[in-house]
């Protein structure tokens, strides 16, 4: 691997690694996204948006529907 700050090269050689056996599997071990529960989140508890405005409020009010996410997933 070259060390450089071309975008091409440093293209072909995150290609090359991810084509790799290596780095095959470190894929595999990734395809569990978080996309589904953002997903679940916003469709079956109706979150459209946030009810607060600050960042300190929206980072609370997210991790109570976390939260809340994760319970349900314990229960069931």
């Amino acid at each position: 691997m070259v060390k450089t700050d071309n975008p091409v090269i440093i293209l072909q050689n995150a290609r090359e690694d991810l084509l790799s056996e290596i780095g095959q599997s470190k894929l595999k071990k990734r395809t569990a996204g978080v996309v589904p529960v953002f997903a679940h989140v916003k469709h079956k508890r109706n979150f459209k948006r946030f009810t607060h405005r600050g960042l300190d409020k929206v980072e609370l009010e997210f991790g109570l529907h976390s939260l809340a996410h994760n319970i349900g997933k314990k229960s069931a």
